[in-house]
């Protein structure tokens, strides 16, 4: 498919007709490069980039979905919504979305080149928590690594919580990275548990998930410098969960991390949107 077939798809919510990965010679490179093609389709057409999302940073589960390394994307002014702990959004045009509790970063400064933990602490304005909702355009969320970044990352929406700023929550890197490794979260559908998860499960802290990324980013040909004022958001902390219209979803971090919580606007959902799994 090409650049604009993909954002076809991702525009109509419709399952692609068969992977990237059926194509001879497409990886990693290759993904990047049609998802960084995407991108300029996007900001093209009036659509402004907002940061971006990293996925498949969460170890626990990798054998469940074939990957075994985080990949990213990007994060629009589409797609992010902000709130102070409660919001709405809806999963019109997503296909087989699915909702991870995540926790974000807010940047105020580009990282310094081959920046340490505490230089990128020094890059951070705020931290709150997330759900992004993913979204998969092959049937029953099966693919390969490649197929994933070709695909937005699997990004479909983000809700950012309630923005702590980074100094209210730790006075340096090493007191962050603790704080966040050893904080948890319980993920309730209309009240219900459905698991807990815990910040250890993101590459050990999400604050290190952000390093990852951070050299990740800079290490990919043609890829956007990471700004000021990007928002990114570091991997799940539990599994993907299949959501549908109708449902609230809350999420209940450890203090002093704030709680969030969702609603799904109800509304139709068509076939190639419901979730599996």
């Amino acid at each position: 498919m090409t650049p604009q077939n993909l954002l076809d798809h991702t525009d109509q919510g419709h399952l692609w007709p068969a992977p990237l990965t059926a194509q001879a010679g497409f990886d990693l490179n290759a993904a990047y490069a049609k998802a960084l093609e995407v991108r300029q389709l996007r900001i093209a057409r009036g659509e402004q980039p907002r940061g971006f999302k990293v996925g498949f940073t969460n170890r626990t589960i990798w054998p469940r979905y074939n990957v075994f390394a985080p990949i990213w994307g990007s994060v629009w002014d589409s797609t992010l919504t902000l709130c102070n702990g409660e919001g709405a959004i809806s999963l019109a045009r997503t296909c087989q979305p699915r909702l991870e509790p995540e926790v974000v970063f807010g940047m105020k400064a580009t990282p310094a080149l081959g920046a340490t933990l505490e230089q990128l602490f020094d890059a951070i304005e705020w931290v709150a928590p997330g759900f992004e909702i993913v979204q998969s355009h092959l049937p029953d969320w099966k693919f390969l690594p490649a197929d994933t970044v070709a695909d937005g990352a699997l990004h479909a929406r983000l809700l950012v919580g309630r923005r702590v700023p980074v100094r209210e929550l730790a006075s340096n890197a090493s007191a962050l990275d603790a704080l966040l490794a050893s904080a948890s979260v319980a993920l309730l559908r209309n009240g219900d548990a459905v698991e807990q998860g815990h910040g250890r499960n993101v590459l050990d802290s999400p604050l290190r998930a952000l390093l990852h990324f951070v050299e990740t980013l800079r290490a990919c040909t043609g890829a956007p410098e990471l700004q000021a004022g990007d928002v990114v958001t570091t991997g799940t902390w539990t599994d993907a969960w299949p959501v549908l219209p109708g449902e609230e979803w809350s999420a209940h971090f450890s203090e002093p991390l704030p709680s969030l919580t969702v609603t799904f606007d109800p509304g139709t959902i068509g076939r190639d949107d419901l979730p599996t799994g």
